[in-house]
Formats: structure tokens, C-alpha cells, sequence
């Protein structure tokens, strides 16, 4: 049991690191290259990582990996994928919110400013990239998590262990450096 365990933490973190990391190629991506305003780090700790969406993406598998199983009907159509995309857009969006104030309260201001869009909060949140990030989400979900898992699950067990620490000591490190000088 305490073998499984340690093997689903390793996996898990893997998975965490993996859409950290794509997160911010993504944010760095929009930003260079979609409004052409200049790189710049777009995560709060050094690395080239984004919290945020690994967080997001371990909510989204433990909150949705079920539903995203079933196959729910409407009639003869499959309603699956569209309650899917809701919970995505739903759970993002709350995410994104309790971010945005996580990152107010320890750092006086987050990292984004949704004004510009209709139907925003506080510039916190907005339709439009609460429908982007569902879009993703349904990237992630039914495209790269099939694959990531794929890949985890024909490691050893020993690799995955290894990678995962490979992972984890600089991750630790820059969280200390980070929040500790």
C-alpha cells in the first residue's frame, strides 16, 4: 500500500510539473508572441513554471476524471464532453479568482488584468479567458493526459521516482530562494 501510494505521489507530481512547465510556455507564448509585449517570467517563483495551471490541472483530474469517464445522453446525444467543459470553465475560473487574491494578499497584486475584456470581475476574472481555459482544459483532458499518462505509467518504477526527484529538489529550491530571501 505504502509502495502504491509513494508511486501515485511520483506520478502526480509528475503530472503537476508537466502542466506547470507547459502553463508557462503558454503564458510566455501569449505574451511574446500574441501581443508582442516582451518575455518576461510569467510565474511567481524563478523557474520556468506556472503553479497555477499544475494546480489546475490535479483539480481538473481529481474533480473530473470521473465524469470525463461516463458517457451521459441527452436522447441519442453525448452530453459528456459539454459537462466537461463547463466544470472546466467553472473550476478555473474559481482557481483563477482565489489566485488572483492569494497573489493580492502575498504580493500586493496578481499577475494578470482582465479590464480590458467584457464581462470581467475586478479584472480578476473574464468570460473570455474563462472559455480559453476551457478550451485548454478539454486539450488537456482528453488529448495530453491520456498521453502523459501513457508515458508515466511505461516508466519503472525506479525512473519514475528518479525524474520525479530530479523535479523536485531545484522546484524546492526555488520555492525557498523564492519566499525565503
Amino acid at each position: 500500500m505504502k509502495q502504491n501510494l509513494q508511486k501515485k505521489f511520483a506520478e502526480y507530481y509528475l503530472y503537476f510539473m508537466m502542466y506547470s512547465i507547459l502553463g508557462w510556455i503558454y503564458e510566455v507564448f501569449l505574451e511574446v508572441v500574441v501581443y508582442r509585449w516582451g518575455f518576461s517570467n510569467r510565474g511567481v517563483l524563478f523557474g520556468p513554471y506556472c503553479v497555477i495551471y499544475g494546480v489546475g490541472a490535479l483539480i481538473l483530474l481529481f474533480s473530473l476524471g470521473g465524469l470525463q469517464k461516463k458517457r451521459l445522453y441527452i436522447g441519442k446525444v453525448l452530453i459528456t464532453p459539454a459537462l466537461v467543459f463547463i466544470g472546466i470553465v467553472v473550476i478555473t475560473t474559481v482557481l483563477e479568482l482565489i489566485a488572483s487574491y492569494i497573489m493580492e494578499f502575498t504580493q500586493g497584486g496578481w499577475l494578470w488584468d482582465y479590464t480590458r475584456f467584457s464581462f470581467n470581475f475586478e479584472g480578476r476574472i473574464a468570460l473570455n479567458p474563462s472559455i480559453r481555459f476551457g478550451i485548454g482544459g478539454m486539450v488537456f483532458l482528453y488529448l495530453l493526459q491520456p498521453l502523459f499518462k501513457k508515458l508515466t505509467d511505461k516508466m519503472s518504477d525506479r525512473t519514475l521516482y528518479t525524474v520525479s526527484l530530479i523535479l523536485l529538489i531545484p522546484f524546492i529550491a526555488d520555492l525557498i530562494y523564492t519566499y525565503c530571501f
